[in-house]
């Protein structure tokens, strides 16, 4: 079975240049994913975080949607104990009327920032705690579905409707967001670039395992998100994950800031820091497209996937555009 990619992209943060700039790529880089082919084409929510500036994936949509044609697009995803499942709802159904047929809904349980900001978007504390309440409200208003009798919200319903509707994904990177997919029916997204893979093959295995079908589903249906590079060579895609490199240590060290060029992002590491970074490159999707295609399909093999989500982030855009375009060519994708 020919293995279909898409793609995730989180606006990141580039040192000396203005954060307007990392949204409008990409903006660029979703008409560049559907030119070449991807399946999907996701954004991700995070909240006062100096490196990742996506922070409305829904607004961001709106405007890919106007600039592409054929390409799905989705979050990965709202944040949802944020907010009101009605609300994220509305939001999806007017996405839906803009690009029928095109729509996925992504969501997810984890704040996407830090407890002051997370309390500062919804002051309930414990607004996670009805997660699970909240998807199946948002499935029902979603599918124009009316809630039972006694519910508050019977009798409400999302507009616009259509004849088409957004499609409900539960993203996780733990067993709990594999158990309520399986539970409710959902496709479900590992976020493999957060664990480095960790807990993936228990998470798939529960998921499977546990499935529900439903209306939506009858059978599942599941991906991994992984952070990906691709270069001419080997030794140039190493040098342009020098980049990534050097942001993930900074993070350890609680150091979170844009991105820096690969030219600029040595610096003499501890023994500690130089000992994650070879654990890190040992288990990095970095190389030529023969190189990273390898270790995608043994990767896909191993966990029955027919499709996986790439995200790369590099310094330089037209780095980052040509690292799609050598999978691409890589996997044969047809636009």
């Amino acid at each position: 079975m020919q293995l279909r990619l898409s793609v995730l992209d989180q606006s990141v943060a580039m040192a000396g240049r203005g954060q307007d700039e990392s949204i409008r790529q990409t903006l660029a880089l979703s008409q560049w994913a559907e030119k070449l082919g991807y399946s999907r084409f996701w954004v991700s929510e995070h909240h006062a975080h100096p490196s990742i500036v996506g922070t409305a994936p829904e607004v961001l949509m709106a405007a890919i949607a106007t600039q592409t044609h054929k390409i799905r697009i989705g979050s990965a995803g709202v944040m949802l104990p944020h907010y009101s499942a009605l609300k994220v709802a509305e939001q999806f159904r007017v996405l839906d009327a803009l690009a029928p047929g095109r729509i996925d809904l992504g969501v997810g349980r984890a704040p996407g920032s830090d407890g002051k900001t997370a309390q500062l978007l919804n002051p309930d504390r414990y607004a996670s705690e009805n997660f699970p309440q909240q998807v199946m409200e948002l499935q029902a208003w979603v599918k124009g579905q009316p809630l039972p009798a006694g519910h508050p919200g019977h009798g409400v319903f999302a507009y616009p409707q259509s004849a088409t509707s957004p499609d409900v994904w539960m993203l996780g990177s733990s067993d709990y967001g594999a158990q309520l997919a399986a539970h409710l029916g959902l496709p479900y997204a590992f976020a493999w670039f957060i664990t480095d893979g960790q807990g993936v093959s228990q998470a798939m295995q529960i998921y499977r395992d546990t499935f529900r079908p439903s209306a939506r589903l009858e059978k599942p249906h599941a991906t991994v998100c992984i952070w990906a590079l691709a270069a001419e060579t080997d030794e140039q895609a190493w040098h342009l994950f020098k980049s990534r490199a050097r942001w993930r240590i900074d993070r350890n060290l609680g150091r979170i800031g844009p991105m820096l060029p690969p030219e600029q992002a040595d610096r003499d590491y501890s023994q500690a820091e130089q000992m994650a970074l070879e654990s890190m490159k040992a288990n990095a999707f970095v190389g030529s497209a023969a190189t990273v295609g390898a270790k995608l399909r043994a990767l896909a093999q191993q966990l029955a996937l027919d499709e996986v989500v790439i995200i790369t982030w590099t310094y330089d855009p037209k780095a980052q555009a040509r690292s799609y375009e050598l999978l691409a060519q890589e996997f044969n994708l047809q636009p």
